[in-house]
């Protein structure tokens, strides 16, 4: 029987104890029979629309980006690549003109 990766964070170093799978690095227990609807990231954008991975969306004011002389405008278009489960920002993008950032949900209105 070959054990997946941890759901939260792809680490190889899972280990059953009993029926559960554990991953040392994260701590994260789960039950591998188990469909758990909990690790599908509830990410939400300004308008209150669920976020996931390819979607397109328009930032909704001025971003500055830190560390550097640039800025974001109002009304630039970005894909999101990714949707990770952090704090403050939650989508990793490649905005039209920049390149690839990392960009908050809140910031954001689907296309």
């Amino acid at each position: 029987m070959s054990i997946p990766p941890c759901p939260k964070c792809d680490s190889a170093y899972v280990y059953q104890d009993q029926q559960n799978l554990v991953c040392p690095e994260c701590g994260h227990e789960w039950n591998p029979k188990d469909v758990a609807d909990d690790d599908i990231l509830d990410v939400k954008d300004a308008n209150g629309a669920q976020l996931v991975d390819g979607d397109k969306v328009t930032v909704i004011k001025d971003l500055k980006i830190k560390g550097s002389s640039k800025v974001i405008k109002i009304g630039t278009k970005a894909v999101v690549r990714r949707v990770l489960d952090k704090k403050d920002h939650e989508l990793d993008c490649k905005v039209d003109g920049i390149g690839e950032m990392m960009v908050t949900a809140k910031f954001v209105k689907k296309a």
